[in-house]
């Protein structure tokens, strides 16, 4: 797997999926979520409601609605919006993404910084967390994966993640 790191736009890329850190109720107010929701219209909110409630753990996959993308991962990290998080919760979440970008043949996927805004996780642990599951998965897709963050000083600490995983 090919990984990247990159500030932008979650909601402008031309990947076949973006990642959501969303609640169990399928809820997208606040955060990626609701820059999501505002970019890409509230049919997504509306599928994964559908779905709701999704377990932390697990992924519900939905159309893009006007994004750039094909489809849209939504991994619950908190089962109601707002709640702070524990790091395990980045690492179920990130896990259930990559499941399930494989299960849908998705060769590139996007990810944002999850639980670090809303969830309350310091920015460093929760990039370990997401590039040691990264570095796990071992099916073939996706085999690009985007690290994007919102602001330039939140890159180092995905870096460093990624030199401290690839060292022998």
């Amino acid at each position: 797997m090919v990984i990247h790191v990159a500030v932008g736009d979650l909601t402008q890329l031309t990947v076949d999926a973006i990642v959501n850190p969303s609640n169990s109720l399928g809820i997208m107010q606040g955060g990626v979520s609701g820059s999501i929701r505002e970019a890409g219209g509230a049919a997504i909110e509306e599928e994964a409601r559908a779905s709701a409630p999704i377990a932390v753990g697990a992924a519900v996959v939905t159309g893009a609605g006007h994004l750039f993308c094909k489809q849209v991962i939504h991994v619950p990290t908190m089962e109601e919006p707002g709640m702070k998080i524990g790091v395990e919760n980045v690492r179920r979440a990130t896990r259930a993404a990559l499941l399930a970008a494989a299960r849908f043949n998705h060769q590139s996927i996007a990810f944002p910084a999850i639980g670090a805004g809303v969830g309350g996780v310091p920015f460093d642990e929760a990039a370990r967390a997401m590039v040691d599951e990264l570095r796990a998965h071992k099916q073939p897709q996706p085999s690009t994966t985007w690290l994007i963050v919102s602001r330039i000083e939140m890159v180092p600490a995905f870096e460093e993640a990624l030199r401290l995983a690839y060292q022998p």
